[in-house]
């Protein structure tokens, strides 16, 4: 799944060597902390979170599928 979802962000973004993907646990949720340069943040989040939120719908879709629950937090 972070294979998955650092391809996409690679993808959207103008400097793919910025970004940054840390996997934790809390409890039983599994957290994404996505780190891009300043520039691209606006890339990934997308017009009023639209980008964002296709982006956790892939990962929502993907987790309950193998029975986990994620989160996505992008960090500037």
């Amino acid at each position: 799944m972070k294979d998955l979802l650092e391809f996409v962000v690679k993808g959207l973004v103008d400097d793919p060597s910025e970004v940054a993907i840390t996997e934790t646990q809390k409890d039983d949720i599994v957290v994404y902390e996505l780190h891009v340069s300043k520039p691209d943040v606006g890339k990934v989040i997308g017009k009023k979170g639209r980008t964002a939120s296709a982006i956790r719908t892939i990962l929502k879709a993907i987790s309950t599928k193998q029975g986990k629950k994620v989160e996505l937090e992008i960090i500037e």
